[in-house]
């Protein structure tokens, strides 16, 4: 029971309002158990200037948890072994997996392949023998599902082992034509999702579905891409996260293959094979053995009457334009314990928004 209970709390933790990736890593470490963290909320959300605390409904909660064992998935939190090591490291890792399908695929070197979604049919076919190629040399071929190149990537390593990560709920097909190949990777590779059951997918949740795709793989490679397209933010955050990042060169007359040549001429390596890419990745191998990040409870930190003057401190610092906690510590003359103390009080209020490379500003 004690583990059904953790595991509750945990998830009751995650869906509450103003809670993301950072806010919980940072709850967890500080007061150990989620259980704990859920208690001291409303006291930290009322030191943020927020309002009453919304926790999430303990009846969603369970509803959720029975589904998803229902529909034959299971939650996977970070911090559990089961987690995929690599995604772990990444400062806004998801604190909690939805999973369908074979777990062993995340304990394998992965490969994720992405591309256009009105990608030409020469990029599809190319794509579609590049993942079969790496899933005879035992790579997962990780992708978002998308139609076009990441259709094409599913459909060539469905027999070797294929990782479809998507937008929305574990049970949300999008695209719907690619149902009978969302139903197929559930069964015979593996689904990810990190958005509760019947999300539909919106704008907003595919960058964060491309920082998975980029974070479980050792390397990414881009087969055909227009500039400023989603592909291109998936390879931006592998190079962030020190992967492997890869192109296929195409044609300059074609304008879904300026994405790709535009990466490598930015420093993308360009590869044209799997022995390529595997050439790459292999020396990556020690990463994917390495201990998966874990939190380390420590004693919270607390701001009182008399530490008042240093939380007016940091908040005059900040502004509409994002600014590292590095500099408001250097600027405050706080110590890092309190500046991250009274950011994290203010986004559990609602009133910080946290942006790329962990700077943070007032919420718009």
């Amino acid at each position: 029971m004690g583990g059904s209970q953790a595991k509750f709390d945990q998830l009751r933790l995650i869906r509450s309002p103003n809670i993301g990736p950072v806010s919980y890593r940072q709850l967890m470490g500080r007061f150990g158990s989620a259980k704990a963290a859920l208690e001291a909320l409303p006291d930290l959300v009322r030191r943020g200037g927020g309002g009453p605390s919304l926790l999430a409904d303990e009846a969603s909660i369970a509803r959720e948890l029975q589904f998803v064992a229902k529909f034959g998935g299971r939650h996977i939190f970070i911090g559990n072994p089961e987690y995929p090591s690599l995604l772990s490291h990444l400062d806004n890792a998801p604190p909690v997996l939805c999973v369908k399908g074979d777990l062993g695929l995340l304990n394998r070197i992965a490969i994720s392949i992405v591309g256009a979604r009105n990608a030409s049919a020469g990029a599809c076919q190319f794509a579609r023998q590049l993942a079969y190629d790496l899933g005879q040399m035992e790579f997962p071929v990780v992708s978002g599902l998308a139609r076009g190149i990441d259709t094409a990537a599913h459909a060539g390593s469905i027999e070797s082992g294929t990782i479809a990560v998507i937008a929305g709920g574990l049970d949300v097909v999008y695209p719907p034509e690619n149902k009978a190949l969302q139903d197929a990777i559930a069964e015979r590779g593996l689904l990810i999702a990190e958005q509760p059951p019947g999300t539909e997918p919106r704008a907003r949740h595919f960058p964060y579905r491309n920082r998975i795709i980029a974070g479980i793989s050792a390397g990414t490679v881009v087969v055909e891409a227009a500039p400023k397209s989603g592909s291109l933010i998936t390879a931006r955050l592998a190079a962030e996260a020190g992967r492997e990042v890869m192109a296929i060169p195409g044609s300059p007359l074609d304008p879904r293959s300026r994405g790709c040549n535009q990466l490598i001429r930015e420093g993308a390596t360009l590869v044209q094979n799997a022995e390529e890419i595997a050439e790459l990745v292999r020396p990556l191998d020690h990463r994917m053995r390495a201990a998966p990040a874990r939190y380390v409870a420590s004693e919270p930190a607390t701001i009182g009457d008399d530490t008042n003057d240093e939380r007016q401190a940091v908040i005059d610092l900040m502004g509409m334009t994002y600014v590292s906690v590095d500099e408001l510590v250097r600027q405050s003359g706080s110590s890092q314990a309190i500046v991250q103390m009274v950011l994290l009080e203010m986004e559990l209020a609602g009133k910080l928004e946290r942006g790329a490379g962990g700077k943070v500003r007032f919420a718009a």
